[in-house]
């Protein structure tokens, strides 16, 4: 793993050097039990986790040492939690899109539970000081969507800022993706919730916020359409950025995100189609799932180093 990484940078800096940019980033290669949706991935020592969504039997995850070979490693939550039933009755077996950090000494574990095509959806937090104990604290209710609302509290993702600030952005279809600050003992909201992106145009078809920090912006990539309908899945990962973290978020070409723009990152290929859900991690690897077409649309991990060109906007 670390020669695959190293050899990445080392790829970067000779094309930077010659005034050319990448054109393509090292691709992991994963295998095993590599079956996974919406993935959150970190390290702890030296062993890679990978957290996704779970139907019926917990919070999904898989490990692996070299971030390529996956095994299975123990699900979260098989029993779903009392106060779940609560807030979205009758759908408490669904776990969403969990994201995972390292904040202040403790790993933090942002999770959704709610249903298809339902703005009825909370987002919860369990937290543990080593993910290889298994032994997770529930952190209870970070916030909630009801019918009343014109958003949705699904794929959750916590974001640190310059200063060392938590925040939380989250937001599927609707009115589209929001940020609202993090209180840095609770690690759930303060207050106000700001509109980051959406898609007026497009029937609000923007969902899985990732937002990372590099010399200056801040890098907002969300997944534009449809997923979950295997090799017809339309997903795919758009991005944009802002000098702060509450926006205004641009693309590209100057487009706003709150007025629908988004340039495409990735829209697949013949194997890999409706690739989404992406996760940046350390701000040089990108984690997303993608349905294998080879496989009967199997949604699998796929994991690319990342790569920034020279007017810093990022590539494969």
């Amino acid at each position: 793993m670390a020669k695959t990484i190293i050899s990445g940078f080392i790829l970067f800096f000779l094309l930077i050097f010659s005034g050319a940019e990448p054109t393509s980033a090292a691709f992991w290669d994963t295998k095993g039990d590599n079956v996974i949706h919406d993935p959150s991935m970190i390290k702890e020592g030296n062993t890679w986790y990978t957290f996704g969504t779970g139907i019926g039997n917990g919070i999904r995850v898989i490990k692996s040492t070299d971030g390529k070979t996956w095994s299975p490693a123990p699900s979260i939550f098989t029993t779903p939690l009392s106060w779940w039933k609560k807030f979205v009755p009758n759908h408490e077996k669904n776990q969403w899109a969990p994201d995972i950090s390292y904040y202040n000494g403790r790993y933090w574990l942002y999770y959704a539970v709610s249903a298809f095509g339902s703005n009825t959806s909370a987002i919860g937090l369990a937290s543990t000081d080593r993910i290889s104990s298994g032994n997770w604290r529930d952190d209870g209710l970070v916030t909630r969507t009801t019918t009343s609302n014109n958003y949705n509290a699904i794929d959750p993702e916590l974001v640190i800022d310059k200063e060392g600030n938590p925040w939380l952005s989250f937001g599927s279809f609707w009115s589209g993706i929001k940020l609202t600050k993090l209180d840095k003992k609770t690690m759930k909201p303060t207050g106000k919730v700001y509109s980051i992106a959406s898609r007026p145009s497009h029937g609000g078809a923007v969902e899985a916020p990732s937002i990372t920090y590099k010399n200056g912006y801040y890098y907002l990539f969300v997944s534009f359409d449809k997923c979950c309908q295997g090799v017809n899945s339309t997903y795919k990962i758009a991005y944009g950025r802002s000098t702060k973290i509450t926006g205004p978020y641009y693309d590209k070409s100057g487009k706003k995100m709150t007025e629908g723009g988004g340039t495409i990152l990735d829209s697949g290929n013949d194997q890999w189609k409706g690739p989404g859900g992406a996760d940046i991690v350390n701000g040089n690897i990108i984690v997303r799932h993608g349905y294998d077409a080879l496989d009967n649309g199997a949604p699998k991990l796929l994991i690319n180093d990342l790569y920034w060109d020279s007017k810093g906007w990022p590539r494969y």
